[in-house]
């Protein structure tokens, strides 16, 4: 089954706003309309077979991705790359998996118990990356990994799909700064990531960015229902590096906090927009 890069993000994004509802509302308040420009989507995975990084970026690479940066989490236990793609208006890919071995025996034995459930032959289909949870996960399992590792409560949560997109903000016509559109977002009811400040990142590191914390969405456990953060958005501007070429990286202080926009004790009383 071969699909073309702009069927994958179509459906990628259709799977992705059943997580992020007020993402509708997002481009309203930014595009006006307008269509908006994707600067990277990020997925999460375990370092486990077969959902390892390096084989979920097949399915880009195959879509002509090419490997660009590393980046190490210490504190969180991640690491992570990103992939660009030769069309730079097709958005910049994002993975991170969490080093599993190093948690608990605990956590590692709930986190293998969901991956053995996975059907290896359902990793290599092209949908994979937008299927979601392909195990049972009790919510006493779920508040177990929760923790140790949000990272890992949510991936077990929520399985296989874009975790955030994040808008281009050099593409906005209507703003000149990340400020700006922070400001205009919060005016709207959004509560942002203010992990680390709302805005992370600088132009002396040629990237800023911020973040909606996620909309809170209801998840069916094997035993019980729970109302849990699900997806948020993201927000970059890019700075150049040399003149008229844009920083296409990213940087690890700041991804660490961007991270926290799915946090359980960050989001239980934010309110989302009407």
């Amino acid at each position: 089954m071969s699909q073309s890069v702009e069927q994958f993000f179509e459906e990628l994004w259709n799977d992705y706003i059943q997580l992020a509802p007020s993402a509708a509302k997002v481009h309203q308040v930014l595009g006006k309309g307008r269509p908006i420009i994707n600067d990277h989507v990020a997925f999460r995975t375990y370092n486990i077979a077969p959902v390892r990084l390096a084989t979920l970026a097949q399915h880009f690479e195959a879509m002509g991705y090419q490997a660009c940066g590393n980046y190490v989490f210490e504190a969180k236990k991640l690491v992570a790359k990103h992939y660009e793609h030769t069309d730079p208006n097709l958005p910049k890919i994002f993975i991170s998996e969490l080093l599993v071995e190093e948690f608990s025996p605990e956590l590692q034995q709930i986190v293998r118990s969901c991956v053995s459930q996975i059907d290896p032959a359902a990793v290599e289909r092209p949908d994979f990356m937008y299927s979601g949870v392909h195990w049972q996960l009790s919510s006493t399992d779920y508040e177990k990994l929760l923790a140790e590792s949000e990272y890992a409560a949510w991936l077990a949560a929520f399985g296989f799909r874009a975790n955030h997109f994040t808008v281009n903000v050099n593409e906005l016509p209507d703003f000149e700064s990340l400020e700006a559109v922070n400001e205009t977002l919060k005016q709207a009811g959004f509560r942002l990531n203010s992990a680390g400040g709302e805005i992370k990142g600088s132009a002396a590191v040629y990237l800023e960015q911020s973040s909606t914390m996620a909309d809170q969405v209801t998840v069916r456990f094997s035993d019980v229902e729970k109302v849990i953060p699900g997806c948020f958005y993201e927000f970059a501007k890019r700075y150049e590096i040399r003149p008229n070429e844009l920083y296409t990286g990213f940087v690890a202080a700041s991804a660490d906090k961007i991270f926290e926009s799915t946090n359980v004790h960050s989001t239980e009383s934010s309110a989302k927009p009407e």
